[in-house]
């Protein structure tokens, strides 16, 4: 097979206030992965997105196989067979229909266009066997929004897989992931790879970087900073190029010495899913909540929060909270900062000023309830200052910036607030390194104020480096409690996988 060259040539773009890119250079190659990374808000997604034809306000030049080409459009990138798995899953799928409407979409459209009889039995096994190929079973008559984001992610790689594709470009596609998932897409990549497909793999996770990728390009600050061959450089060299500094310890220290009760959490059921919830966090510390995809920690975020019909106690500083929906749990001082930021912790279309004192709004009012604009401006400046949260100005339209960025405005919103109880549900997901050592930072500074952390994590290394205790959950229940500095990696992913208490035995050098 004759290997097909994509290139980006000086690729410009500006939005009100933003340069997203500034001549930057790409080069991709079929039958290869090249790593796409930098920190967030460098102009990753935004160039994947000129090339997928998602936005064609551009300047600069595509070039395929030495070939000037325009790409307008999604349709005309799928015609010249690129395809991109976006970040965003639910806004690149359609809830109510079903999973083969989803994966067939471009086909259906297609075949619509010519005749008006089509064989749903045909487009069903053609879906089957597509998820089959990709290791996900489940049922191609279930509705989109009845599945996990996982399996969402899943379903997005397989739509790609659906039509002839040269060239596969990848937003973040293991951030929702298990590991077992991810190995699974990594199965995938290197089969696409075989049958000389070129992809583009954008993660914030590096040692996946090293073990998947065959090239690397860096960008910072709308910029193409370096580009390399994995064999040829290290993690630290690349964090060097993303943050243009080295990254000082991540995990800050920190021990909280306040052993008073401050949260407890007494035979917590929702009726669905999990079952005899029992924790208890004292004032100024971090818990950790681990366990893999699907193991009930979302869930169990939610439960707190109040969007579930639950049963069990709930007690803040011995006084039974009584919590029957998200606005009862915002008076109780509770904050949840959840997994979906964008369809669950943002409102997307509304400015920054607006989604950081939501929450807050009476702190802004005056006695008959009418809004105090400047003083609501001022409190939001100061928290984008605080933060570092990079916008032009206060009322820009959250969905305009990078993920990280939006990460710190849901975080924020809260820090106005000032709750007692943060529920961070995988805070760090789709944040680069030097945002995740912010996110630390800000956590360990609430604790020390004396504020309750739950940080609810598929990431093990981030919840025993920056929690004191952990309880590993599996299938709804927590199985085991542990003392951070006294286990590892492997014993929490041992519970985690539903191993027994009186099984496990720890490898050689974890005595």
């Amino acid at each position: 097979m004759s290997q097909h060259v994509l290139e980006l040539r000086k690729i410009s773009m500006t939005f009100p206030g933003v340069k997203a890119l500034d001549e930057v250079d790409f080069h991709l190659k079929s039958g290869q992965v090249h790593a796409l990374i930098g920190a967030n808000g460098a102009g990753k997604s935004t160039l994947m997105k000129a090339l997928a034809g998602a936005i064609n306000h551009y300047s600069g030049t595509i070039v395929l196989d030495g070939e000037h080409v325009e790409i307008q459009s999604p349709k005309q990138a799928q015609q010249l067979g690129i395809q991109m798995v976006y970040q965003e899953v639910d806004t690149a799928l359609i809830s109510y229909l079903t999973v083969a409407e989803n994966v067939m979409m471009p086909k259906i459209i297609h075949q619509m266009k010519k005749k008006h009889w089509m064989s749903w039995r045909k487009l069903h096994q053609q879906t089957k066997d597509i998820l089959h190929s990709i290791g996900l079973h489940i049922s191609t008559k279930a509705l989109v929004s009845d599945l996990s984001l996982a399996e969402k992610q899943m379903i997005l790689i397989a739509r790609a897989l659906a039509t002839e594709c040269r060239f596969l470009l990848l937003d973040e596609p293991t951030a929702p992931l298990s590991q077992t998932e991810t190995q699974q897409l990594f199965r995938v990549i290197k089969e696409l790879k075989q049958r000389d497909v070129g992809i583009v793999f954008i993660s914030h996770r590096l040692p996946e970087v090293f073990e998947i990728c065959d090239h690397i390009t860096v960008m910072r600050n709308a910029k193409h900073v370096y580009s390399t061959m994995t064999t040829q450089t290290d993690e630290q060299e690349i964090v060097w190029y993303m943050l243009g500094k080295r990254l000082e310890e991540q995990f800050p220290r920190y021990k909280n010495e306040n052993q008073k009760l401050g949260m407890e959490v007494i035979g917590l059921s929702d009726r669905k899913f999990l079952k005899d919830i029992h924790l208890t966090i004292n004032q100024g510390e971090i818990v950790g909540i681990a366990g893999l995809v699907g193991a009930g920690k979302t869930e169990l975020c939610k439960a707190l929060f109040g969007e579930s019909k639950n049963i069990g106690q709930v007690k803040l500083a011995d006084q039974e909270l009584k919590i029957q929906c998200s606005a009862d749990a915002v008076k109780a001082k509770l904050a949840l900062i959840p997994e979906e930021r964008r369809k669950e912790g943002l409102l997307i279309q509304e400015s920054v000023v607006h989604n950081l004192t939501l929450p807050h709004l009476g702190a802004w009012t005056n006695r008959l309830s009418f809004l105090k604009p400047k003083q609501e401006l001022i409190a939001a400046r100061e928290m984008i200052q605080s933060l570092g949260i990079k916008t032009p100005h206060a009322f820009t339209k959250a969905e305009h910036l990078s993920g990280g960025n939006q990460q710190k405005i849901v975080i924020g919103k809260w820090l106005l607030a000032d709750c007692d109880v943060y529920i961070f549900d995988e805070p760090t997901k789709g944040v680069d390194v030097g945002a995740k050592k912010d996110i630390f930072d800000l956590i360990i500074n609430l604790a020390k104020k004396g504020k309750m952390i739950l940080y609810v994590s598929a990431e093990l290394h981030e919840v025993l480096g920056i929690s004191e205790r952990v309880y590993v959950m599996y299938d709804g229940r927590i199985v085991k409690e542990l003392k951070t500095d006294e286990t590892s990696e492997n014993e929490v992913l041992f519970y985690s996988a539903g191993g027994n208490q009186d099984e496990y035995e720890p490898a050689t050098s974890e005595i």
